[in-house]
C-alpha cells in the first residue's frame, strides 16, 4: 500500500481521524494505492472563547522608527520623516500604485527583526533601505494583526497578508539574505482611511 499526502504515521491506519480518502487506484502489478487528504485542523475560534480574548490583549501600542519611499524600480530608497497614505495607491511618492482593492499598497516590518536577519547573516542590525519596505515599526507583533484594523497617525490602514522575500533580498543583504528574511518579511496592508503618518506616531489595534 503507498499512502500520500500527511504524515506517514498517521496514515498507514485508513479513516485514521484527521484524514480523508480521496482516492483509490487498483492497478495491475501494483498494490492498491491509497491516497488520503488531511481534514482541517483548525477551525475558527468563538468570538468568546478564553483564546480569543487573549488575542485582543497587547501590551503596548507600537511606534513607527523609519519611514522610506521606493521612487523607481531598482532605485535606492529615500528615507522621509512622513508620508501621506492614500486609498488604492499606498504612500504618496512610492512607485508602487495598486488599485482600492488590492493587498499590496502599504508594507510593514519589524524593527525587531531587522537584528534578527542581520543575526543570521552574520551581520549587525541590517538597514532598513535594504528590505524595501515602506515602515519599520517596533514594540508591537506585527504578525497578530491579521484581520485586524489599526490606526498610524491620521490614517487607518488593514492587513492584507504577509509580505514575504523576493530575490531581490539575495541580492541587497549578500548570500542567504533571502533565507534570512523568511518569516521575517513583515505584513502588507491597505489603506481604509487617508491621512499622514509620521516617524514617531503609534500603531494602535482597533478591537
Amino acid at each position: 500500500m503507498i499512502v500520500q499526502f500527511g504524515l506517514p504515521s498517521a496514515l498507514q491506519r485508513p479513516g485514521r481521524k484527521g484524514f480523508t480518502l480521496t482516492e483509490a487506484y487498483d492497478l495491475p502489478h501494483v498494490p492498491t494505492i491509497l491516497i488520503f487528504k488531511p481534514q482541517k485542523i483548525m477551525t475558527e475560534l468563538a468570538k468568546d472563547s478564553p483564546l480569543q480574548a487573549l488575542m485582543q490583549h497587547f501590551a503596548q501600542p507600537g511606534t513607527v522608527e523609519w519611514i522610506g519611499l521606493r521612487p523607481a524600480s531598482r532605485q535606492p530608497m529615500l528615507e522621509v520623516g512622513e508620508a501621506f497614505a492614500r486609498i488604492g495607491t499606498g504612500l504618496d511618492g512610492d512607485r508602487y500604485k495598486g488599485k482600492p482593492g488590492s493587498k499590496r499598497q502599504v508594507t510593514l516590518i519589524q524593527a525587531e527583526h531587522l537584528a534578527a536577519v542581520g543575526s543570521y547573516l552574520g551581520k549587525g542590525t541590517i538597514s532598513p533601505l535594504l528590505t524595501r519596505r515602506n515602515l519599520v515599526v517596533k514594540g508591537i507583533n506585527l504578525l497578530v494583526l491579521k484581520d485586524k484594523r489599526f490606526t498610524i497617525g491620521e490614517a487607518l490602514l488593514e492587513y492584507s497578508g504577509e509580505c514575504h522575500p523576493c530575490s531581490r533580498m539575495e541580492a541587497n543583504l549578500g548570500e542567504g539574505g533571502y533565507n534570512a528574511m523568511r518569516q521575517h518579511g513583515g505584513i502588507l496592508a491597505r489603506v481604509v482611511q487617508e491621512g499622514i503618518i509620521q516617524v514617531g506616531d503609534r500603531v494602535i489595534v482597533l478591537l
